[in-house]
């Protein structure tokens, strides 16, 4: 008689929870959004795109409504602060609260050290970098507002940790380790539960090895030898999949991870273990 009205993973339940991903149309992001989606979170993908394509049209087709959780399109370029902070409020005001945060974002550059341009690095680390902690910080103020003691993912990369072979991105590389920097410190501020309330927001990084997104893909377009390097650089001899980072996200923005902050969550393959 004790387990009645008791729910498996009940720590993984999110229904009624609110959830904002940044990069949300694609790759690791939307993956991880559909993951919220299913543990019943309402779940607002933002991206650049003035509209969404296939794969998140068919991700929202995916969406099974008796579980209680929906998959929602709002267009946000992260390096216009302004825009990206009205956002986010907007959505919290509307809900009336504000779960979490995955922040997913990024952009890559494949170029040789001294080619580099202030230009280009300046744009790599508006992206990466500045439109991390931008959505972070707005996220956590609404958290604040509304007294939720939500969670923050960072996608990071295990380029933060080591430089890749076959892959020229000084700049990416140093923004995702930046990241994994920022998480840390944002957990210290963040995550203790303060006398007024406010508080209790976990910081926590993901940081994939080589996954195959439309990031990835592009860079392989332009040098396929890539591939067979990479793989070979890993201990399962494959690139991984955006569904394998489904549950991580789920993981890291739920119950289940309550006692879990500032800290880099590595899932490569093995890349990183030799």
């Amino acid at each position: 008689m004790e387990n009645i009205g008791r729910k498996r993973f009940a720590d993984m339940d999110l229904k009624s929870h609110v959830f904002i991903v940044t990069g949300g149309a694609s790759g690791i992001g939307l993956a991880s959004a559909e993951g919220l989606v299913e543990a019943g979170g309402k779940v607002y993908c933002l991206d650049r795109a003035e509209a969404p394509g296939p794969e998140w049209n068919e991700a929202e087709k995916r969406v099974v409504k008796e579980w209680g959780g929906s998959l929602h399109y709002e267009r946000v370029d992260v390096t216009d602060t302004d825009h990206l902070n009205s956002i986010i409020e907007r959505i919290a005001k509307d809900e009336q609260r504000l779960d979490g945060l995955l922040a997913a974002a990024g952009i890559v550059q494949v170029t040789p050290a001294v080619e580099y341009t202030t230009e280009d690095a300046m744009k790599m680390m508006a992206v990466n970098y500045n439109g991390v902690f931008m959505a972070a910080t707005a996220a956590a103020r609404e958290m604040m507002r509304y007294k939720c003691h939500g969670s923050i993912c960072i996608i990071a990369s295990m380029s933060g940790l080591i430089a890749n072979k076959k892959m020229l991105s000084p700049v990416y590389n140093s923004s995702k380790a930046a990241l994994i920097q920022l998480a840390r410190n944002l957990a210290m501020e963040w995550s203790a539960v303060q006398p007024d309330g406010t508080g209790g927001i976990r910081v926590n990084c993901i940081s994939p090895g080589h996954v195959c997104t439309p990031m990835v893909e592009k860079v392989l377009k332009e040098d396929p030898g890539a591939k067979d390097a990479w793989e070979a650089e890993n201990m399962m001899h494959r690139l991984g999949e955006t569904s394998e980072f489904k549950s991580a996200g789920l993981f890291l923005l739920s119950k289940a991870s309550s006692f879990m902050t500032g800290n880099n969550l590595v899932m490569d393959g093995g890349h990183t273990a030799w």
